[in-house]
């Protein structure tokens, strides 16, 4: 898959194209859909498929402040997207003054001059241009003035009244709810990030931990212990129990993710690892004693074991 920065990463003599377009965060079932649409039809086509997104994400640019959790980091959504068949992933820098371009002359220098679409694949509430003001009625009537298609995507349901998107899987991570998150994106959700060095508490009570320093603008899950797979580059996943909070037995004031990993007897600081979330386990309490603790980190890991051997 080739990846560019910006729709001038196109190359000289750059024919024909398919593009969807979109922030495609998650990748979950609902962008697979259209990106799955996109990439059939440009191979029916003999045409190459193309992602246009976006970086950092808009809302962040149109209103400080507001970056929404992110739930795929960007190199993890670039291994989707070449998963799914896409032939270029194209990366536009949201700038302010990229914002303020209007619907029509978006379609015009990203669409018509830089990439030469034939077909453009969107789903059904598709908006574009400054301030969200074109719609799918609005790229249909460009495409005929312009020599395009567009071609619609239904939006997918995760249940009889949800609609899977971006906003419900985040709204369900904050829940703490991962395994219907894993549901709407079609395989468990994933929090990346660099093993650092934490208080050693775990080591002491007999289970060294993994602490997971990530982005902060991760979704990471509400607090409480979850049953994850660890997944390291180049090896196989590791089972592990996954402690998210602020340690209320010792007081502790910073939130933290802290991964036990099950039958691992190794050094992982400062590699960067992957914790995809598969259950939750029970919410974090406080312990009044040590050896209560102890036992319920001893039944947290017996049913990570149980769970993630089914």
């Amino acid at each position: 898959m080739q990846r560019w920065r910006g729709v001038e990463g196109a190359p000289a003599g750059w024919g024909r194209a398919v593009a969807t377009i979109g922030v495609f965060d998650g990748v979950h079932r609902g962008h697979q859909q259209i990106i799955g649409h996109t990439v059939r039809r440009a191979r029916e086509l003999s045409m190459a498929s193309v992602v246009v997104t976006f970086d950092p994400h808009p809302a962040e640019v149109v209103r400080p402040g507001s970056h929404p959790a992110i739930l795929t980091e960007a190199g993890r959504k670039a291994e989707l997207l070449e998963g799914l068949g896409v032939d270029v992933l194209c990366v536009i820098p949201f700038t302010v003054d990229f914002s303020h371009l209007s619907p029509e002359t978006f379609v015009h220098d990203v669409l018509v001059e830089h990439l030469h679409a034939s077909a453009v694949v969107v789903g059904e509430n598709f908006r574009f241009g400054h301030k969200a003001a074109g719609d799918v009625e609005l790229l249909e009537r460009l495409g005929r003035t312009f020599g395009f298609t567009v071609e619609g995507a239904p939006l997918v349901a995760s249940a009889p009244a949800s609609v899977v998107s971006s906003t419900y899987i985040r709204s369900c991570v904050d829940a703490g709810d991962v395994a219907e998150a894993a549901r709407a994106l079609g395989r468990p959700h994933r929090v990346e990030g660099i093993v650092v060095r934490g208080d050693a508490r775990g080591r002491e009570l007999g289970f060294t931990t993994a602490n997971l320093s990530h982005s902060p603008y991760a979704a990471v899950p509400a607090d409480g212990v979850y049953a994850a797979r660890l997944v390291r580059r180049g090896a196989p996943p590791l089972k592990a129990a996954v402690s998210i909070g602020t340690n209320p037995t010792f007081a502790g004031r910073e939130r933290r993710v802290e991964a036990y990993v099950l039958d691992f007897d190794g050094d992982l600081y400062g590699e960067r690892l992957a914790l995809d979330f598969v259950a939750r386990l029970r919410p974090q309490v406080r312990f009044d004693t040590l050896d209560a603790l102890i036992a319920a980190i001893d039944e947290d890991v017996a049913r990570t074991r149980e769970l993630l051997a089914e």
